[in-house]
């Protein structure tokens, strides 16, 4: 692989309990993180994705990401309007996109979402692309739960997976 040298730009989202690193290329945004990720975990993430890329801390580059998260966040935003740079399998950026049609606010378990590709059978893997996930919030996977209803895994924890539907509910009109 060449290496890349157009840069990846990283920094932190701090707001009120939130600590999240977040990251973007030109093309748009690459990684939404977890609350108080180590920066190696990003540095790795993208070494993985992106090999050979510099990455460089930037504040003003990743604001307008920045701000749109920190809107959903306090509520104000239910759906990002920037752009999404996803890596990853066309299988993961199939189910990725169907992540996208959940309704803010609304759940859909594992079952729906292979359902809704039409591969029915395909419930592990689609789990599997979920986790893979690099973009949280902004792909919301915090969405899908369990057929029965309970809150399964989540790459940020089940306390943020929880706290993100949380706010959802709150902020939801149904």
């Amino acid at each position: 692989m060449a290496k890349n040298t157009s840069p990846i730009y990283w920094t932190l989202l701090n707001h009120k309990d939130w600590n999240i690193p977040i990251a973007a290329s030109g093309k748009g945004l690459v990684f939404v993180g977890f609350q108080h990720q180590p920066f190696q975990d990003l540095s790795a993430w993208v070494e993985k994705h992106f090999r050979g890329t510099p990455l460089i801390e930037n504040h003003e580059k990743l604001l307008p990401y920045r701000n749109q998260l920190i809107e959903y966040l306090q509520g104000e935003r239910k759906d990002f309007s920037l752009p999404l740079d996803y890596k990853g399998t066309p299988f993961q950026r199939e189910i990725w996109k169907s992540l996208n049609q959940i309704p803010y606010g609304q759940t859909r378990s594992y079952s729906d979402i292979a359902n809704a590709i039409g591969k029915p059978s395909s419930v592990r893997a689609v789990g599997t692309a979920i986790g893979a996930n690099p973009i949280l919030i902004s792909i919301p996977c915090h969405r899908v739960i369990g057929k029965n209803g309970t809150i399964t895994g989540y790459r940020g924890g089940w306390d943020m997976k929880i706290e993100l539907l949380e706010l959802e509910r709150k902020h939801s009109v149904i």
